[in-house]
């Protein structure tokens, strides 16, 4: 740890024999350190001791960590006083899932920079080349609805592609005249067949992700227990575990993406403060190319009018998108890199130039580093350092206190969260989970609505018709019957009584007086016989 509250340490040279430590000074950290270099030469731990630094003096930081060792031993070095301060965000914690809503009372100013950026985290993560037009426009016009609609989550995108009552819930809320347009005079003309066509791909890929409990459980609680504004204002300790290896890659990427864009804005809300005002706030994002979307290219040029310092690393050039490439090589005041490959040792040689060349980029030793330090806001020639070794960890840890802390303030029990998340499934007309209600001057809470025309006080409701029991050993006896309880023969004869036509019973009579004359005159000639 530094003597010098000022800095913070990470490199070491040897000049004359004497070896010398230093840092960067607070002042130069809002343009940003950008660390690169192939895995095992030392970036994760550097990052790490950058960190911990930030933390035991007491400064606002978030890590984003991909991997999950660091996040998992960050706690140790967090000392008593600032128990309280942190914030785990572990999506593999299943039993205790943190809300994080994204589309949470995003102010009307913000709302189409949160779709731009919803819309980047699903090109990052599904692929550009699947991202076709059509699917963008609707996928667009859809979360800036549910931005509107209170109560609204990320599950409510595929709800509104499936759910009309759902859909004209949301709608009859927008205020955006042209968001309201598409969906009454463009969308609602699509046929079944051309809605469905529409729609389905931005269904399946949107499944394939809230189709997930442990994403589900995350996003689609409507109530956000992460502030990130807050986290930020008030110094607080945001560690993300997003270890692929526990929660996969797509899941790793999806939420971190949206974390980065969500500190993006709450840092941009920070223009309703001074400058003065602006409490620095330190985002350390390890391989970032996993999260850096075209929105992040945004966050580089603009973070420092909000006193959002970044710090991120990786291993590749290539890695990152050309936007992505420039918004990093024009905005960073401090590159650090360790050995690099071939094809990322002729684009560095361009900042190191004329002191290096691209052959002492491909040749560093393990824990060597060239750098171009920003120092007094001015860039001096590079140099040559070694990384600091790992800070010993703390003799006494207080990582089940954080954890246990974190959980009570920031969790949900999971059988809680998947009830409220079942509830607002069988919801009808787009009710937000039952902790409020979302439309108190037209609907009654959802426990008291009644659905069907109104029921008059005096005029008890029609029970249904049940057909007279028989029992068992009357039927037997009696025969089929039918639903009234009479006997089929009976109603048989009964039926054929009916179409029968009317009769002359004096012609009747005569008729059977002549029949039983005759039989009378057969049998006497029988018995004759």
């Amino acid at each position: 740890m530094s003597d010098n509250n000022d800095k913070v340490l990470f490199g070491e040279v040897n000049y004359r024999n004497q070896r010398t430590r230093f840092g960067i000074k607070q002042g130069d950290r809002d343009r940003h350190m950008y660390v690169i270099g192939k895995t095992g030469m030392g970036k994760t731990e550097l990052l790490k001791n950058m960190a911990i630094q930030d933390i035991q003096a007491g400064r606002g930081v978030a890590f984003l960590d991909p991997h999950g060792d660091t996040a998992d031993d960050l706690p140790n070095f967090v000392p008593s006083e600032r128990i309280k301060d942190v914030v785990i965000f572990d999506p593999s914690d299943l039993d205790f899932p943190i809300a994080f809503n994204v589309m949470e009372q995003v102010d009307s100013r913000f709302r189409h920079l949160v779709a731009s950026g919803l819309l980047s985290v699903f090109k990052k993560v599904f692929g550009v080349e699947v991202f076709s037009a059509r699917m963008e426009y609707i996928l667009n016009n859809t979360i800036l609805a549910l931005l509107e609609f209170p109560g609204a989550t990320i599950l409510g995108i595929n709800r509104m592609m499936a759910d009309k009552p759902y859909r004209e819930a949301v709608v009859a809320k927008i205020s955006d005249p042209l968001v309201k347009a598409f969906w009454t005079q463009e969308f609602a003309k699509y046929t079944d067949r051309l809605a469905a066509e529409a729609t389905a791909s931005v269904q399946n890929k949107v499944g394939q992700f809230t189709a997930s409990s442990l994403i589900r459980n995350i996003l689609g609680q409507v109530e956000s227990t992460l502030d990130v504004r807050r986290v930020m204002d008030e110094k607080k300790i945001l560690i993300m575990n997003l270890a692929q290896g526990k929660i996969g890659e797509d899941v790793s990427r999806l939420l971190g993406a949206m974390m980065i864009t969500k500190i993006q804005l709450a840092a941009m809300s920070r223009a309703d403060i001074a400058e003065k005002d602006r409490v620095p706030f330190y985002l350390y994002v390890d391989e970032f190319q996993n999260f850096a979307t075209d929105s992040f290219a945004n966050i580089l040029s603009q973070a420092r009018k909000f006193a959002l310092n970044l710090i991120i690393a990786h291993q590749y050039v290539t890695q990152m998108e050309e936007t992505v490439q420039d918004a990093v090589f024009g905005n960073v005041g401090t590159i650090v890199a360790l050995r690099v490959g071939a094809p990322d040792a002729e684009v560095l040689e361009k900042e190191f130039a004329p002191v290096f060349t691209a052959n002492d980029l491909v040749n560093l030793a393990k824990w060597t580093m060239y750098l171009k330090l920003m120092i007094d806001g001015v860039a001096p020639p590079p140099f040559s350092a070694n990384t600091l070794p790992p800070l010993p960890r703390p003799e006494i840890s207080y990582k089940k206190e954080i954890i246990d802390a974190s959980r009570q303030q920031y969790a949900h029990p999971r059988a809680e969260v998947e009830k409220q998340i079942a509830e607002w499934s069988a919801a009808s007309f787009g009710a937000s989970i039952p902790r409020q209600n979302p439309y108190p001057e037209s609907y009654p809470p959802r426990e008291n609505r009644s659905f069907g025309p109104p029921r008059r006080e005096n005029n008890p409701p029609m029970k249904p018709f049940a057909p007279p029991p028989i029992p068992l050993s009357e039927a037997l006896k009696t025969g089929p019957v039918d639903f009234k309880g009479r006997k089929i023969e009976e109603k048989i004869e009964e039926q054929k009584n009916k179409n029968k036509p009317a009769v002359n019973l004096s012609d009747l009579k005569q008729t059977l007086e002549g029949i039983l004359s005759k039989n009378e005159d057969r049998n006497k000639d029988n018995g004759g016989g």
